[in-house]
């Protein structure tokens, strides 16, 4: 990369990021939430589950592929919506909606898709903080503001095909110190695991907040990356997180264990708030104290599971930014999943704020 700058404001659609854009007037102020991680824009169809077949993909799985597969997977879904996303991402939006303070650091490229993700990320009522990389040099693979194609099927299952573009590159430099020490919880995405770089722009936003007192949240984001990286993320669970979120398959994963229970036991073990989710079952919160299962919210209708995850911790990572209790975080959590697979797209649509308030939760 050639240069790299600091993105605070919205550009218009036509204005170069290469730049960026200077900052608001307006002096900063405590967030609730700041999360970390790849800034996408996600390419959202509705697919045959035979053309996943066809493509060689795992249902219900995210897998990183370079830019040749990815072009050669869109062309395949056909029509598809752009909207900018990516975990994190989803997730400090939907605790802007509802009436939360929160914040974004990831990294950007100087083009179309760039404005889209600022575009959506600012108009949610995201402060974000996007490092926009400049031109790359010999690696067409680390061009672009990255994508995931987000394949969904008739039964609202959800596969990802992700190429990471510039938010690969992701490092310390493109940490906002500030920002982190701003916020009450510092929100990681476990994707960003796989990218040497990343992984150490993650350490070094866990150290600025330790150093100011913060709390760090850890979301395991597939199951599949925390086979790759079982080790290394369990030493970062025990050691440097606060507040951990994960499904059946991806707390198993992590502790080796034989059954969920076992995994719940082991999360129990490390001391560290745990937000276990399990689909329709709803999740399971466990604590110092054990675990205490929390019902599913009702889901009228179910579209896109896409984002479920992700509204989930935006909803317990808000109610724990507002002094609720574990067992209201979760409720919360599984009122804004349920709002959010309703409809296709990882971002919600609907009132988050007026669900909350009509449930009693917030």
């Amino acid at each position: 990369m050639d240069r790299d700058a600091t993105l605070a404001a919205v550009p218009e659609p036509t204005t170069s990021l290469e730049r960026g854009v200077p900052a608001s007037a307006a002096p900063p102020g405590p967030l609730d939430v700041v999360g970390m991680g790849n800034a996408l824009v996600d390419v959202l169809a509705e697919v045959p589950d035979r053309l996943l077949a066809d493509l060689g993909l795992v249902r219900g799985s995210m897998e990183l592929v370079d830019l040749r597969r990815a072009e050669a997977i869109y062309r395949a879904v056909g029509t598809a919506v752009e909207v900018s996303g990516g975990s994190a991402a989803n997730t400090v939006a939907g605790v802007a909606a509802l009436g939360g303070r929160a914040g974004f650091i990831g990294k950007i490229a100087d083009d179309d898709m760039g404005r889209v993700f600022v575009s959506d990320m600012q108009a949610s009522g995201v402060e974000l903080h996007a490092a926009v990389a400049g031109a790359c040099e010999g690696d067409a693979e680390l061009a672009g503001t990255g994508r995931s194609i987000v394949m969904v099927t008739a039964d609202a299952e959800r596969t990802m095909a992700t190429h990471l573009g510039v938010s690969a590159t992701l490092g310390p430099a493109d940490v906002a110190d500030d920002v982190v020490a701003r916020a009450g919880v510092v929100y990681l995405e476990g994707y960003l695991w796989d990218r040497p770089s990343a992984k150490e722009g993650m350490r070094h936003a866990i150290e600025v907040a330790h150093d100011h007192d913060r709390s760090v949240a850890l979301s395991l984001s597939d199951s599949f990356c925390v086979e790759r990286h079982r080790r290394d993320l369990l030493d970062l669970v025990v050691h440097d997180v606060d507040v951990l979120f994960g499904n059946e398959d991806e707390l198993k994963s992590l502790f080796g264990a034989r059954t969920f229970d076992d995994a719940l036991a082991a999360a129990q073990d490390t001391g560290v708030l745990c937000a276990a989710t399990c689909g329709p079952k709803g999740s399971v919160v466990v604590a110092g104290r054990g675990a205490l299962e929390v019902p599913a919210a009702h889901a009228p209708v179910v579209v896109d599971k896409t984002g479920a995850g992700d509204m989930y911790a935006s909803g317990f990572l808000y109610g724990l930014t507002h002094g609720l209790a574990p067992a209201e975080c979760a409720r919360l959590g599984s009122l804004c999943a349920a709002e959010v697979i309703g409809h296709l797209g990882a971002r919600p649509r609907g009132d988050l704020a007026a669900l909350a308030r009509a449930e009693g939760i917030a």
